[in-house]
């Protein structure tokens, strides 16, 4: 037989070294640090911002009422799973539809999408998509010629988001005009939709009666504008999702009580 080779009984022990005072003293340090972001965050988080999953981003749950809008972009909408679309507890209370831009221009899914929200009964706005290159008196009979608006819909909108090369006076005159025919046609004030720069460069000291809707997509909150201004939506993001709708989606939040909600648009 072969003979086994002996094995020591005595057996090697490996043992951790005691941490220093000064290494305890960094991870405390480091404890109070994640701790103190924590809490600083969670103190000046005054929107409540959560993230929801079936949306796919985060919403300022200090709001109760959140909206999307759409266009032809957005291609055809099934508006059943639209109406039902929830994440937790927060739904899609409202929907801003594209109608027209230009003077001729009809969004092609307007009609369809317009008569679809009525028939699930879908809060329901349109806007209109501001062409400065073209007389507004013509933009506004664009409008007038496809919306027709009814009880319980939301104000009209202009959307101004490209300047065609025309000079800021020119801008602000056709703006202007389209505002007060529109108000005068439907007998509510409508509102205007832009983002920061166009809001300081063509709405603030030209515009400040009418009610606003601000796109601010990294803003965590629109404050420090609100406080100059009537702002009644915030578009927070544009890489929502919602159920009914293929691809992308913005959504927006109305920023003021649920009894102002009620009676927006009332005429």
């Amino acid at each position: 037989m072969v003979k086994k080779k002996s094995r020591s009984s005595a057996v090697k022990r490996n043992y951790l070294k005691p941490l220093p005072p000064k290494g305890w003293a960094i991870i405390g340090l480091a404890i109070a640090l994640i701790a103190g972001i924590i809490w600083w965050r969670d103190k000046n988080d005054e929107n409540q911002w959560e993230f929801m999953s079936k949306f796919g981003i985060k919403l300022p749950l200090r709001y109760a009422v959140h909206g999307i809008d759409i266009s032809h972009h957005n291609a055809k909408i099934n508006w059943d799973k639209l109406k039902n679309a929830r994440s937790e507890d927060v739904g899609i209370d409202f929907v801003y539809i594209k109608a027209t831009e230009g003077a001729t221009h009809l969004d092609r899914q307007f009609k369809r999408n317009w008569s679809e929200a009525k028939r699930v009964g879908m809060k329901r706005g349109a806007y209109h998509f501001y062409n400065p290159r073209v007389m507004s008196d013509r933009q506004v009979q664009n409008f007038i010629g496809q919306v027709r608006m009814e009880p319980g819909d939301l104000p009209p909108v202009l959307d101004l988001e490209v300047n065609g090369g025309k000079p800021d006076d020119i801008i602000v005159k056709g703006v202007r005009n389209w505002l007060e025919l529109i108000e005068r046609h439907y007998g509510v004030k409508p509102i205007i939709y832009v983002n920061e720069h166009y809001y300081k460069k063509y709405i603030a000291g030209n515009f400040d009666e009418y009610p606003l809707w601000l796109a601010g997509y990294s803003r965590t909150h629109l404050n420090d504008l609100a406080a100059d201004a009537h702002v009644l939506f915030w578009q927070h993001s544009e890489k929502g999702w919602a159920d009914g709708i293929r691809g992308f989606v913005d959504y927006n939040v109305f920023l003021h009580e649920r009894t102002e909600w009620e009676a927006l648009g009332e005429q």
